[in-house]
């Protein structure tokens, strides 16, 4: 899938002339560039910034001196680039799109990872551009995160309109075993303590919390007592790590992870 993603990256950004710019400035001349961290945070994308140059020029060469999960400080030296400068500059923004990107996640991924305490540990979801679920989610765990299901095909997670359309919780899941058997762990997500206790009494393998309350979720964790994993999900942003995490459940899910993350600040300069 990157393959096609760098291909799609480089026919956008060249079309059929290439780079018209540096193309007319410069001759066939080699120099040296710096990748340099503008910020502080998590390095991610080092095989996806590599892959780039040498799609445009594979003589490029990259000397890396942080690898994906690093923590960087502004004004690091990241890694050192040489080669042609026509090759070079072709491929900068395509390169530096993939390492801001994925180091954008890694780190807001790590921000929220930290926030957290106890044995909680954090989640992503499917909420990804598409074509970018792998990568956007491989930056989660260089972040300090855990991948959910890759997406539909990968576990069972009855919702609310799944809930809703086959009448109740023990329906749906009545239906899940009876298509699958123990092919799939199997998630259900709760509103209210009611649902809880059904999805309890319906044996799934994860019970999701949705949007409760930090004294709702307790009484929920209590209630399961460790019958199944627990995941809280809804509006879950950086100030409710700490309270949520400790109510005891297992894991917290943020779609803002991968669905509007900020790019990292990079730049490839010469020194």
């Amino acid at each position: 899938m990157f393959d096609n993603l760098l291909k799609m990256a480089f026919e956008e950004d060249l079309g059929t002339r290439g780079d018209v710019t540096s193309d007319a400035v410069f001759d066939d001349h080699t120099d040296v560039y710096w990748l340099v961290a503008k910020q502080a945070g998590i390095l991610c994308g080092v095989d996806c910034f590599t892959k780039a140059f040498a799609h445009v020029d594979e003589t490029c060469k990259i000397e890396w001196f942080f690898f994906d999960g690093d923590a960087l400080t502004s004004g690091d030296k990241v890694a050192r680039i040489s080669g042609s400068i026509q090759s070079i500059l072709r491929a900068e923004r395509v390169a530096l799109n993939f390492l801001s990107h994925l180091s954008g996640i890694a780190t807001r991924t790590r921000e929220y990872v930290n926030a957290l305490s106890g044995k909680t540990r954090l989640l992503d979801t499917r909420k990804t551009l598409p074509g970018w679920r792998s990568l956007q989610k491989y930056a989660v765990t260089c972040g300090g995160g855990t991948n959910h299901r890759m997406g539909l095909h990968d576990m069972v997670m009855i919702k609310d309109n799944h809930v809703d359309g086959a009448g109740g919780i023990e329906a749906a899941v009545k239906k899940v075993r009876a298509k699958w058997g123990d092919q799939f762990r199997v998630e259900v997500e709760t509103r209210t303590l009611d649902e809880v206790s059904q999805a309890i009494s319906a044996g799934v393998d994860v019970i999701m919390l949705d949007n409760m309350d930090i004294p709702t979720m307790t009484r929920a964790v209590a209630l399961i007592n460790g019958r199944a994993e627990t995941e809280a999900s809804g509006n879950m942003d950086l100030s409710r790590m700490g309270p949520v995490s400790c109510t005891g459940v297992d894991y917290i899910s943020v779609g803002a992870l991968t669905h509007s993350v900020t790019v990292f600040d990079f730049s490839i300069k010469q020194l």
